[in-house]
Order: C-alpha cells, then structure tokens, then sequence
C-alpha cells in the first residue's frame, strides 16, 4: 500500500475512503483562481458496486491498494454465483448480481481466459480479455440488394442468449468477434 495526493489520482486507482476500497472512474483536476486547486473523483465502491462522485482538495492524501489479480477461467453457474477456476484448480465464486452485464459473455465450455480481482482473497470483479470470439445461434436473413456495409441486423448468441447488432452478411452459425468493452460487433471470423 503507498499513499498518494488527490492531484495524482488516475482513472482505474484503488483508494481507501472510510476504510471501503473505492476504484477511481475518473478523476478531474480543477484549479482556478484564488481558491485551493480540487480534484472531483468519480469512484465505484469495489463491495457493493455503488458509485460516488466526490470531490477533494488536490493535496489531500489517500491510501492506494495494490489489488492481487489472477487468470482464470469460467467453470459454472450454480443459480446463484459464477465459477471460475484458475491453473491450480482452485475455484472462486462470484455472485451473479456482481457480474451484471459481464454475464452476457459467460458461455459453457469457453476457453477464454478472464483475470479475476481479489481485494483482501475475496474475488471482487471478472475482467474479460478485449476480444472473444461467439457464435450466432439466430439471425433474420440479409435483405437482398443491400451491400454497403453498414447495414446491421439483430442476432442471437449462442449459449448466453444476448441479442447484439452485426452487419448484414452474417449467419446463423459465424462465429464473430465482439469487443467487450464496447459490447460491439468487431467482425465475423474465417
């Protein structure tokens, strides 16, 4: 653990505040005038998922946590939480409602590998790699006449079941590339 100023903070930090490890969003330096120079610091609360805004004097200092990280795997859904395994078969539950959006990707017998995020040996987060590669279990036909590429239509994953935007030229059974982050159609795999 190391101690920095407000002024120094930068988006993906994990700092201390009221003994709750908070993960800076964003943080914005502002300095004008006479007054004191601020930083207003957009955090994720890393337990429970709550966002703040806050707003600190720039020389006001706070603990950063180093979080451990570690590759993993998806294994399984009890209902309740999502399994991962790491390369010594040791297994990490997380709660379903943590993963909110991020279980659109989950799907039986992926290969990818996730890095999951500890804060005190308790798994707290999935980061999924940039790219993953799914496959189309339902899409309408392309409407004849129309290539110019920019056309996009509805299609169902496999396996998760999550509806996503591709361009017109793909079918049922592509497997596509999806950018995580975005949630967007990348493009379709040969």
């Amino acid at each position: 653990m190391s101690i920095r100023l407000a002024g120094d903070l930068r988006s993906g930090n994990v700092m201390m505040v009221n003994n709750e490890p908070m993960q800076v969003v964003k943080a914005v330096y502002n300095k004008s005038g006479r007054n004191a120079a601020v930083v207003k610091v957009k955090a994720k609360q890393l337990l429970t998922g709550r966002v703040t805004e806050n707003v600190y004097k720039a020389d006001e200092k706070f603990e950063i946590v180093m979080l451990e990280k570690k590759d993993c795997t998806y294994s399984y859904s009890d209902g309740n939480n999502y399994v991962f395994v790491d390369g010594e078969y040791n297994q990490y539950e997380i709660p379903c409602e943590d993963m909110a959006d991020q279980a659109r990707w989950l799907c039986e017998g992926m290969t990818d590998v996730c890095e999951v995020t500890f804060y005190n040996e308790t798994p707290i987060g999935v980061e999924f790699p940039q790219t993953i590669v799914r496959e189309i279990a339902y899409t309408e036909p392309a409407a004849r006449g129309d290539t110019s590429g920019k056309v996009t239509k509805s299609a169902i994953l496999k396996d998760s079941k999550y509806e996503i935007q591709v361009s017109a030229f793909v079918e049922i059974g592509d497997k596509i590339e999806i950018d995580t982050v975005t949630g967007e159609f990348k493009k379709r795999c040969t």
